[in-house]
């Protein structure tokens, strides 16, 4: 039970998960600060009040026109320095011990991939090993005249 439980959490899903949670977060910040610094000072141009601080004033003497700069490079360095704590803290760690832990599982289990070489010589020596059993075979009970027919048929 807990070997499923932790093989679940080294797939990465959960960890990809809260990250995406966590960004998004953060992405919805950088969003609403936009949002509440240019798009409200637009439409501010038509009436109502804003607040002042840094950024640029659209029509001058009309404070409701002022778009608010210092919110969304706020956000924008809020956003940086959330994804660098979890880029550092999570998923560098994670990455980490997800690959000393499939390391470890696929230790001494995989094979190595023959070249083609190989592959030739070991075709060659079972086509030897075949001629040479047809031809014993040929002298007992004519099996291989049975083995050259299913070699030769289409359904083989």
């Amino acid at each position: 039970m807990l070997k499923g439980f932790k093989d679940f959490l080294m797939r990465g899903n959960v960890v990809d998960l809260a990250v995406a949670v966590v960004m998004g977060t953060a992405f919805t910040a950088i969003v609403s600060s936009v949002t509440k610094g240019v798009l409200e000072p637009l439409l501010a141009v038509l009436g109502g009040s804003g607040q002042l601080g840094f950024g640029v004033t659209l029509i001058a003497g009309k404070p409701a026109t002022f778009i608010a700069l210092g919110p969304i490079i706020s956000a924008v360095i809020n956003f940086v320095m959330v994804a660098a704590v979890l880029y550092f803290a999570l998923i560098l760690p994670m990455k980490t011990v997800q690959k000393r832990y499939l390391a470890r599982k696929g230790a001494g289990t995989e094979k190595p991939v023959p070249t083609d070489i190989e592959l030739l010589i070991e075709i060659r020596d079972l086509l030897a090993e075949r001629a040479v059993g047809d031809r014993n075979g040929a002298r007992d009970n004519g099996s291989a005249q049975k083995d050259s027919e299913r070699v030769s048929s289409p359904s083989a």
